[in-house]
């Protein structure tokens, strides 16, 4: 890949990085789990395309070239398409269909692989060090949010119906190598990400990709408007989703970026576990749901896992 030119901008110190990664991975939480009652009244490629359209409207300003970055080359903006079809598009694709054709444990159990797909993404292409703590770290994140989806599978099965009845074993392994996929293309989007900041600012990383969603997802989002009755969704499902999309498309891409900069990808990989702790906190907080003691000593491990990547010690670096 071609060199970069940093821009001037200075980053954030590292306590405030850390604060924006995992304020950036709990929103995710926040908005996956809010965002279910919005996937019963809006189709799929709808919902998307709107979000992305919110998100171009509220941060047309964040486009503007800052006077300190050099112009965008090819290369970069190459990188920048690549984050929103990876990060925006085909993860959106992949989860959606994988989890339909799968179960909503085996769904789980591969998505604790991101902490460590993030890690080896960043050995290979960014030539990262991981040292020792943050490899323990990565292993107590993949080991929390197995455990975790193990015990809630406890709860849901033995019924786990797919969109079109239960999930066969013929469809499961499709379903679960889409999974896979998003999982990979999460993990690609850390990484990208952290090479684009070293050219581009946060906030204009933020635009230009939303804006690339937007023009991937609209021949779909058009189609799926032309055949969909505006009229009949309740004023409470446009304020959900305004804050799905703000959250989505600007804050938690805007707060990634900007941690990013300061933490390096694999360390930062180790935040994602914070988007199931906090899916599941807002379920029983505002959804009515329960957790039992192994989610919550689950909980527990992936919170373990955070601490041992972000505090200090003298000697070891990631």
């Amino acid at each position: 890949m071609a060199n970069f030119t940093p821009h001037t901008q200075p980053t954030p110190p590292l306590w405030l990085a850390y604060v924006c990664l995992a304020s950036s991975m709990a929103l995710v939480g926040s908005y996956v789990a809010l965002s279910k009652p919005l996937v019963l009244v809006f189709p799929v490629f709808l919902l998307a395309w709107l979000r992305f359209g919110i998100g171009a409207l509220a941060m047309p300003h964040w486009l503007n070239k800052p006077s300190h970055e050099a112009p965008l080359s090819r290369n970069t903006q190459g990188l920048i398409f690549l984050e929103s079809f990876l990060g925006n598009f085909l993860f959106t694709l992949c989860m959606l269909y994988g989890v339909s054709l799968t179960t909503a444990v085996s769904a789980g159990v591969i998505l604790a692989a991101i902490p460590t797909v993030v890690a080896l993404l960043s050995w290979l292409i960014l030539r990262e060090r991981i040292g020792l703590r943050v490899w323990g770290a990565i292993a107590l994140a993949v080991m929390g949010i197995a455990l975790f989806s193990l015990a809630k599978s406890v709860q849901t099965s033995p019924h786990l119906p797919g969109p079109d009845g239960p999930v066969s074993d013929r469809s499961g392994w499709l379903g679960n190598m889409l999974v896979l996929g998003a999982v990979v293309c999460e993990a690609a989007y850390a990484v990208i990400g952290k090479k684009l900041c070293a050219a581009v600012s946060p906030k204009r990383i933020t635009a230009l990709i939303n804006l690339w969603g937007f023009a991937l997802m609209t021949p779909m989002g058009i189609y799926a408007a032309m055949r969909f009755d505006f009229g009949g969704v309740p004023s409470r499902m446009w304020v959900l989703l305004v804050f799905y999309a703000l959250a989505a498309s600007v804050w938690t891409v805007w707060l990634w970026m900007t941690g990013l900069r300061t933490v390096p990808a694999a360390r930062a990989g180790v935040f994602t576990v914070m988007l199931p702790i906090t899916a599941a906190t807002v379920g029983v907080l505002v959804l009515g749901e329960t957790l039992n003691t192994t989610q919550v000593f689950a909980f527990g491990m992936c919170l373990a896992g955070v601490v041992l990547a972000t505090v200090p010690e003298r000697g070891l670096t990631a």
